[in-house]
């Protein structure tokens, strides 16, 4: 078996990850007030809002504490000549193969997340499908997206 890619993400990917989680789980926790409000005005038990409030906190933990620092310690990713080697994945990790002759294009994208911290993705598209490099520091996301258009460019050159 090969072994994994050797370059990591930006480490500000945890902070913007953490930030987009946060977000929705304040949708979560509107819900949770919601119940809250109804139990009130219903008379309801509160043991269901002291439970959801739980799950709430649980959720919190795991999504925007735990998650994001899994994902930054399996995301890896290599440029080769000939393809690009990417690795991802928290309980399944998938290890994906690009050969640089599917390479069809190649974006950098940045919503205002990222931007805030200087990071962009790189979405790789072949015919079949498009795979992602997420949260690399802006001037490394453009050099990268450049090297494997010239790659790929030479690849269909050579054939």
């Amino acid at each position: 078996m090969r072994e994994q890619p050797k370059n990591n993400i930006a480490f500000k990917a945890i902070k913007a990850w953490r930030i987009s989680a946060s977000l929705y789980m304040i949708g979560l926790w509107l819900l949770i007030g919601t119940l809250a409000v109804l139990t009130y005005i219903f008379k309801f038990s509160y043991l269901y809002t002291g439970i959801a409030a739980c799950i709430g906190i649980v959720f919190v933990f795991i999504f925007v504490y735990l998650i994001p620092k899994l994902r930054y310690k399996r995301w890896r990713y290599e440029i080769f000549e000939q393809e690009i080697y990417i690795q991802h994945g928290i309980l399944i990790v998938t290890r994906t193969i690009i050969p640089m002759i599917r390479v069809q294009h190649v974006d950098t994208q940045q919503g205002p997340i990222l931007k805030r911290y200087h990071l962009a993705t790189v979405s790789i598209s072949t015919a079949a499908t498009t795979h992602e490099i997420p949260a690399l520091l802006e001037e490394d996301a453009s050099d990268m997206r450049d090297r494997i258009s010239t790659l790929a460019r030479v690849d269909e050159d050579d054939v």
